[in-house]
């Protein structure tokens, strides 16, 4: 955020704490410019030097993704190339800089010009980061004794650092970021509990592992930032700037604003789309709510709930792949599977998410008995309605099939020249639908406020346009098919947009026999391409210093084991229960990511929490993949932007409703709660994340948990075909729970584990098919804290050669020994699986489980769907006698 009244929401926004002024439209905007971009742009030179540093760094992040550094070093002979240490310092050089002259520092700093303390700071910022780069090879020589000059260099560095971080994201990161270098350097003082004292770093030990190598400021969530999260970032503002951000705004009223409640219907299927390409929840609630907030309130929504459908819907933009707030790129480096498996894992979640929020505004206008706005034309029965509803599906799915096959085809027929052959179908595909699209006047962005009798037409507002998805196709092809790196296929998409951007004006202009204006189209699509990379550049400032912050509290946590004592912490206020574990470290991720953006709530979270579910989770029995444990921290760290009473999304869809914000903010975290119980969900069944999960059985999976999260959403809202009796929305709860976790019951029933004596686990692995594991518990002495633990693991087996022996330590990492009817761990295999889970020598196996022979747990969905079955005749029964049908 730009300066402390901007830290302040309710000042911000409202002029003061006590809420006297009424919040304007415009106040929103200023806090999403506070927030995400920065809010001073001087005139005259420095206003131009902010936009040209802006515009360099945009062609610098090009030019590093690209081949080109290679091609100029062919060329010249000079090496032109930079390795990704070098790439991290200049891309933290560039964020910093627009930090310190983009953003005020003070509420009374000026906005009409950059004050000389601030020019000090950016060219401090600049060098201190470029220190890095200058003197690469001598730093790597003396690496771990620094110099007098390192020392220096580091300890300004940071200070810079932490200013840049308040200036453009507020003060809650750098609270957080205080608290943990306090805790670095006096974590054995006196003042600090006794249960999470350690023994303290030296100035020149913690200068360096912050500053001076890449775990610290310059680790791995800044080289994310750098190599993939720019691209797409500057990819969303290309989109934005050519037009489609208002376009998805246009098409999704079109066709939703025709069902009751249409408008906040729309608003929830433009901020899904909005998410697909949007960095920050704030900014999505002032691109999408600025048109669809007033639309709700002009048809019967009252304020806070207009702004809290749009809150909510922001919100879980950021959970939307395939950006998810950067947090995407940063699970592939933390969670180590690839960017497509993260993609697979977050999609279910979230699609089902939103179905449940359109849901809830179903029912919200339904007790308002509020109607859909009639279409141009003549209405359709609503049996043509269904239809064309299908039809779009099955047109959809085509679409989708008819790209993966045939994009594929292209590759396995063209081979080296694929790369040239879809470079001409790109063009020739754009070249049709942007003919199709010049038939249509282009989308302009409506006036919320001026009268609304009909709604647009679907097909001239779709066919408009069609030729944005291109450089989405692009995207897609690159990952899927190429199986490009997420950056390089960024950047092919970025390159698609660009010529898009530069292009579709003048084109139009001559499908539309506007040859005069030719001159002027180009120079306007030449203009929007500059004002496109400069906007990019604005939206990554706040990226970018969040991650280098970040990375001092990731950093602080690997040099004194802090997760450890948060795991001690968490496992004795929840006194070994699990679900009471789960349910405080969702609490503490919910404080963490209050008031601090997508990429640092990621970040801080994970490095805190994620440890606490593994470690804990395991003495309890819990083994979960690790990427359903990121996801369920994340989850929680999301929802706390529209949690009161930070909740700044809430805020800025206040000042635009002109309701209460912090009634706005519980109105919206209560539609959230179909969100936050997800994480829980698809940590005990991760069905939901597509886990080890076919196609047939994933549709399956899909239509149940739809089905179970719109009950779940009729239960909290107390409303399903009626307005629901007490034991009908405990009904419903427990409908809901089965259709989510049938395995529970099936647990209650007969345990999923039969247990076998620890001395037969060289048999049991012997006997166990391809791909099988053992689940095992064993416990001992870990070595760092010299505390006795309990740790269960699923022992990999692999293909079933050799003896249960050497499947076991082979796979496993294991050898085990037998003394006295016991089992003790003889020997770990360096950088086998049995070391990453931190098993050491002479540990003893104490429980072997097996998979028990059960019935299917899909059995208790028969019950369930009899009481729903019940549930429905009694409220259609009770629906018809009030006359309701």
């Amino acid at each position: 955020m730009a300066e402390s009244n901007a830290h302040d929401p309710r000042e911000r926004v409202n002029g003061n704490v006590n809420q006297t002024a009424a919040p304007t439209a415009p106040d929103a905007a200023a806090l999403a410019a506070d927030s995400d971009v920065g809010a001073r742009n001087p005139p005259h030179w420095q206003g131009l030097l902010i936009a040209a540093v802006a515009l360099l760094w945009s062609l610098f992040q090009i030019y590093y993704a690209s081949n080109l550094p290679f091609i100029f070093t062919e060329w010249t002979g000079i090496n032109l190339t930079l390795n990704s240490d070098m790439a991290r310092a200049i891309h933290l050089a560039f964020a910093m800089f627009l930090a310190a002259t983009a953003f005020p520092l003070f509420k009374t700093s000026p906005r009409d010009y950059i004050p000389w303390y601030d020019w000090l700071l950016a060219v401090v910022s600049v060098c201190v980061c470029l220190y890095l780069v200058v003197f690469q090879s001598s730093i790597a020589e003396r690496a771990g004794l620094p110099i007098p000059s390192d020392l220096v260099m580091s300890a300004i560095g940071l200070v810079v650092l932490l200013i840049a971080t308040y200036r453009s994201l507020g003060l809650p990161l750098c609270v957080v970021a205080g608290v943990f270098l306090i805790y670095v350097f006096f974590g054995d003082r006196d003042f600090i509990p006794e249960v999470i004292q350690w023994k303290g770093a030296s100035f020149g030990k913690a200068m360096w592992h912050f500053w001076m190598q890449t775990e610290g400021v310059f680790g791995v969530a800044l080289g994310v930032s750098a190599s993939m999260v720019f691209l797409f970032v500057l990819f969303g503002a290309l989109l934005e700037k050519a037009g489609a951000g208002n376009y998805f705004i246009e098409v999704s009223f079109s066709l939703m604003g025709h069902f009751r409640g249409g408008p906040a219907k729309a608003a929830v299927v433009s901020s899904a789309m909005t998410g697909l390409i949007s960095g920050s929840s704030i900014a999505n609630t002032v691109t999408t709510g600025t048109f669809t907030i007033p639309l709700m309130k002009r048809v019967g929504f009252p304020a806070e709930k207009a702004g809290a459908v749009e809150v909510a819907s922001s919100t879980n933009g950021q959970l939307t792949p395939p950006v998810m707030g950067a947090a995407a790129f940063l699970m592939v480096e933390y969670v180590g599977i690839s960017y497509l498996d993260v993609v697979k894992h977050a999609l279910l979640p979230v699609v089902i998410s939103y179905i449940a929020l359109v849901y809830i505004v179903h029912l919200e206008a339904m007790k308002l008995n509020l109607q859909g706005l009639p279409r141009r034309g003549e209405a359709k029965p609503l049996i043509r309605r269904l239809l064309g509803v299908l039809l779009g599906f099955i047109l959809t799915a085509a679409l989708a099939l008819a790209i993966y096959y045939g994009l594929g085809w292209t590759k396995s027929a063209f081979g080296d020249a694929t790369l040239w052959a879809m470079s001409a179908l790109f063009i020739v595909a754009y070249l049709i639908l942007l003919s199709v699209a010049a038939r249509y006047p282009d989308l302009t962005a409506d006036d919320p406020d001026a009268p609304l009798t009909e709604l647009p037409e679907v097909g001239p507002t779709v066919r408009t346009g069609l030729h944005y998805l291109l450089p989405i196709i692009v995207l897609i092809w690159c990952l899927m098919i190429e199986r490009f790196s997420p950056g390089l296929s960024a950047f092919w998409a970025t390159v698609g947009m660009i010529f898009i951007v530069l292009t579709q004006r003048p084109l139009k202009a001559l499908f539309r026999a506007e040859g005069r204006a030719l001159s002027r189209h180009l120079a306007e699509g030449f203009r929007d391409l500059i004002d496109g990379l400069i906007a990019g550049s604005r939206n990554m400032i706040g990226i970018a210093v969040a991650t280098g912050t970040a990375g001092i509290i990731v950093s602080t946590i690997s040099l004194t084991g802090a997760h450890q004592v948060m795991g001690e912490f968490v496992e004795f206020l929840s006194a070994g229960n699990l679900m009471v574990m789960l349910i405080l470290v969702a609490i503490l991720s919910l404080i963490m990511g209050m008031g601090l953006p997508t990429t640092a709530t990621y970040i801080v979270i994970t490095s805190l929490m994620a440890p606490v579910i593994v470690t804990v989770g395991a003495k309890s029995g819990l083994i979960v993949p690790l990427i359903a444990v990121h996801m369920f921290v994340f989850y929680f760290g999301i929802l706390a932007d529209d949690t009161p009473p930070v909740g700044l999304a809430a805020f800025a869809a206040a000042a635009i409703s002109r309701g209460d914000p912090i009634r706005t903010g519980v109105i919206g975290f209560s539609y959230d709660i179909r969100t936050a119980i997800l994480p829980f969900l698809f940590i005990f069944n991760t069905d939901l994340l597509l886990i080890d999960v076919g196609l047939l059985k994933a549709i399956f999976i899909f239509i149940i948990a739809t089905i179970a999260m719109l009950l779940f959403a009729a239960a909290t809202q107390s409303y399903f075909l009626t307005r629901s009796r007490l034991w009908e929305t405990a009904a419903l709860l427990l409908i809901a729970f089965t259709l989510f976790r049938p395995g529970y019951w099936l647990d209650q029933w007969k345990p999923p584990y039969a247990e076998q004596p620890p001395s037969s686990v060289i048999e049991l692995a012997g006997q166990a098919v391809d791909g099988g594991s053992l689940r095992a518990m064993l416990s001992g002495e870990d070595i760092a804290s010299g505390k006795q633990v309990v740790k269960t693991v699923e022992l990999p087996l692999g293909s079933h050669t050799g003896d249960g022996a050497e499947r076991l330590a082979k796979e496993a990492g294991l050898v085990f020994r037998t003394e006295a009817d016991k089992v003790y761990v003889d020997d770990v295999v360096f950088g086998g699986y049995a070391e990453k889970q931190q098993i050491d020598f002479d540990w003893e196996l104490t429980s072997l489980q097996i998979p028990a022979q059960r019935p299917p747990k899909e059995v208790f969905y028969l019950p369930a769907l009899l009481l729903l079955g019940l549930v429905v005749w009694l409220q259609q029964s009770r629906k018809t006698k009030l006359g309701l049908v």
